[in-house]
């Protein structure tokens, strides 16, 4: 197998996440009302699935070893171009956990974490596209085989290593919250 293929597996759930975002889209304006954790969920995946957990792998391994070989100037250019969409999506992925804060508050943002999510949905099968048909397959070509068998090594000890990272995160703020309210005398 090559390192290509779990990372297009990933891609399959991804699509799958944003075709979601569409119902809740759609409820939402129904409703007149955001639900957070439907948002803090889609933030979560996002975040530890679709960036740390799948990004990750492109940036620390994929990307890391890409930039030794000797790169045609269009593989070179949509590598950097990928790097930057992944800058963009952490952007609007922080707009939309902003404005999901300000609704909590009281704020009626309902209007603005649709426009977000709505850019996600759009961005990411784009984003897709040009990693699965543009990109993975023809930089599979700079790699021997033993090269190939090495990453894939790698990408799976990154993912068995990621569910860790996640949970001793939510422990750690956990803990910070506790923390707070015991000084704070709550």
């Amino acid at each position: 197998m090559k390192p290509i293929g779990p990372m297009m597996w990933e891609h399959r759930l991804i699509e799958k996440m944003l075709r979601v975002f569409d119902g809740e889209i759609k409820k939402i304006n129904e409703q007149k009302r955001v639900d957070a954790v439907f948002i803090d969920t889609a933030v979560d995946f996002i975040r530890t699935y679709a960036d740390r957990t799948h990004h990750g792998k492109e940036e620390d391994i994929l990307f890391r070893d890409l930039v030794k070989k000797r790169l045609t100037p269009e593989h070179a250019r949509i590598m950097d171009e990928l790097i930057s969409e992944h800058r963009y999506s952490r952007q609007v992925v922080g707009r939309l956990v902003a404005a999901k804060e300000r609704y909590l508050k009281g704020e009626d943002t309902s209007q603005e974490v649709i426009a977000y999510l709505k850019e996600l949905a759009q961005f990411y099968p784009a984003h897709i596209e040009k990693e699965d048909k543009h990109f993975f397959y023809p930089c599979m070509d700079y790699f021997t085989k033993a090269e190939q068998d090495q990453m894939l090594s790698e990408f799976h000890e990154f993912d068995r290593n990621m569910i860790h990272e996640k949970y001793r995160k939510v422990v750690d703020q956990i803990a910070a919250q506790s923390d707070k309210n015991h000084k704070d005398g709550i």
